[in-house]
């Protein structure tokens, strides 16, 4: 009944502000477009509550002002409502790929630069040989934002650090052990990898945790009411092309399993330096491995059909053992 009251205020009570924001935050994929009308594609709302889908989150350093920016945070999930499972994997942002529309290989967090996020999400689905559902962007004031919209953030400090603070450049001690966020503060936090001893294995491990936390939070039976003052918080830095109409599907089906814990997928490879600039190249069985795993959640059968491969597998051994 809670669940329900709150989808008939969502969609009553819109205000032209909140309509205004959803319209900034919307927009869809090249892929998404049907190009024989130019009209988009209808968003086939089985995927967020039975089928399983992936989803690509992005945090974009729009500092220098420049048409598109750099993906600072790239993380996909895949989805699978059925099985209850999350696995989710984060790029590194200097890892070396090749960029499909630009035909050579370079940094991924490139390929926003050069096009947005329609080169990036072209370029991860050749690397993770993948579809990419859905996507999440937000800059830097976007993610301040969004945690102080959700009342800030709890998390556990690994280890004690300083770090500067975005905006009044104030440095501030992050100490081992749990600690409350705001959204100036997570920023930094989230940020931060120079000073991590995994580097961006350390970093991106913070930036998974901190991101349930605020979906967590955002997806509270308390505050689904509070949805559409969230959505004009964020509307001018926030970028999806999941349609509103879809948002309460994908919030149900969240409360379903955001009990289980999420599978964080990791890509290993080796530092590298080329005519004088730092890549990150990627060990091909440990990119195979984690497109072997992602592809296995997107399946039906999800758990089981891993199970059942290893079965298999062990019955051949058995036989040719025999």
């Amino acid at each position: 009944m809670v669940m329900l009251s709150g989808v008939i205020v969502f969609a009553t009570n819109l205000s032209l502000q909140t309509k205004n924001a959803i319209t900034k935050m919307y927009e869809p994929l090249d892929k998404d477009i049907d190009n024989k009308n130019n009209s988009t594609k209808k968003f086939n709302s089985a995927k967020a509550e039975d089928s399983a889908f992936t989803m690509l989150i992005a945090g974009i350093d729009n500092q220098e002002k420049a048409k598109y920016g750099r993906s600072d945070v790239l993380m996909v999930a895949t989805v699978n409502p059925k099985t209850e499972k999350i696995s989710m994997v984060s790029i590194p942002r200097d890892t070396r790929v090749y960029i499909p529309d630009l035909r050579y290989e370079d940094k991924i967090n490139h390929a926003y630069a050069f096009g947005g996020i329609n080169y990036t999400i072209n370029t991860l689905e050749k690397l993770l040989d993948i579809p990419i559902d859905y996507y999440v962007s937000t800059d830097f004031q976007g993610f301040e934002d969004i945690v102080n919209t959700v009342g800030g953030v709890d998390v556990d400090v690994p280890f004690t650090f300083k770090a500067q603070l975005t905006g009044s450049l104030k440095w501030m001690t992050y100490t081992k052990g749990p600690m409350y966020l705001n959204g100036n503060e997570a920023l930094a936090y989230v940020r931060m990898r120079k000073k991590d001893p995994l580097g961006d294995l350390g970093r991106n491990d913070r930036q998974r945790k901190v991101i349930q936390e605020i979906i967590n939070k955002a997806t509270n039976l308390s505050n689904i009411t509070k949805i559409d003052d969230m959505i004009k918080d964020v509307g001018d830095n926030v970028k999806t092309n999941i349609p509103s109409s879809e948002y309460f599907s994908l919030i149900k089906m969240y409360q379903k399993i955001k009990s289980s814990p999420i599978e964080q997928l990791q890509l290993e490879g080796n530092d590298d330096t080329r005519k004088g600039i730092y890549y990150y190249i990627l060990k091909d069985d440990s990119l195979e491995e984690v497109k072997r795993q992602l592809k296995l959640n997107l399946e039906d059968f999800g758990q089981n059909a891993q199970s059942e491969i290893n079965t298999t597998k062990s019955v051949n051994d058995l036989t040719i053992g025999e």
